[in-house]
């Protein structure tokens, strides 16, 4: 029976990157496939300038992503209260930024300041299902060491959203006969679903979030398909 690596992305702040228009810098609202890639290579320590190892990662696995709906808080009730586990809703909002002496294409400074508007997701929580493909290049087994012991810090799409708890859920590996079934084993149950290769539904989805691994930061198309869990 195939085996599954459970992974929570939980924190204050999660930012997964889609069509980006320079100043205005969108998120999705789910985590996409290049920024997952991008935080099992930073705990494995693959260099940004290392394609081979990049495109090896990216075609060793398969990613389903559940959206849960809430998420786990502790919210105080008083000074001398530790508070209680509450369950909050995630919410999108966008935040402003000038950045001073931003660096051009052409490398020089621009004396200009630029400005952004720059999405962010706040209390949102995911459970993913990481699957090895036929024949990996890297296992399941050599990512849960990675995440055990990573090399650069991962964070959740950009740098300034920390993890807000661990990565690994205590499951870690799990066997199931697909990464739906595996997700069904993980609370909280009930939540939407998107999921790639044999898993198909009635709700397919267009999403450009694969990378090309060339000279240039390019992306290209993949087709996922949408799933709704029954809650348990």
């Amino acid at each position: 029976m195939p085996q599954f690596l459970i992974l929570r992305l939980d924190g204050p702040m999660q930012a997964w990157g889609t069509h980006t228009f320079e100043d205005f810098r969108p998120v999705n609202a789910f985590p996409t496939r290049s920024g997952l890639l991008g935080l099992l290579g930073a705990c494995l320590g693959i260099e940004r300038q290392d394609k081979v190892s990049q495109q090896a990662l990216a075609e060793s696995i398969e990613l389903t992503v559940r959206v849960d709906e809430t998420a786990p808080r502790i919210e105080a009730k008083a000074e001398d209260d530790n508070g209680q586990w509450a369950r909050k809703t995630a919410m999108k909002q966008t935040d402003y930024h000038t950045v001073l002496n931003a660096r051009k294409v052409d490398g020089s400074t621009n004396k200009y300041p630029i400005e952004s508007h720059r999405e962010y997701l706040f209390d949102a929580a995911f459970t993913v299902a990481v699957g090895n493909r036929a024949e990996p290049a890297v296992t399941l087994s050599t990512l849960l060491e990675a995440m055990c012991r990573p090399a650069f810090t991962p964070t959740l799409g950009r740098r300034s959203c920390p993890l807000g708890r661990p990565l690994l859920d205590p499951s870690a590996l799990i066997e199931a006969t697909d990464a739906i079934a595996a997700l069904a084993k993980i609370e909280p149950i009930g939540g939407t679903i998107y999921a790639e290769g044999d898993l198909i539904s009635d709700l397919p989805l267009q999403l450009r979030d694969v990378p090309a691994y060339g000279e240039r930061r390019q992306f290209n198309n993949r087709r996922i398909y949408v799933h709704k869990e029954s809650p348990s």
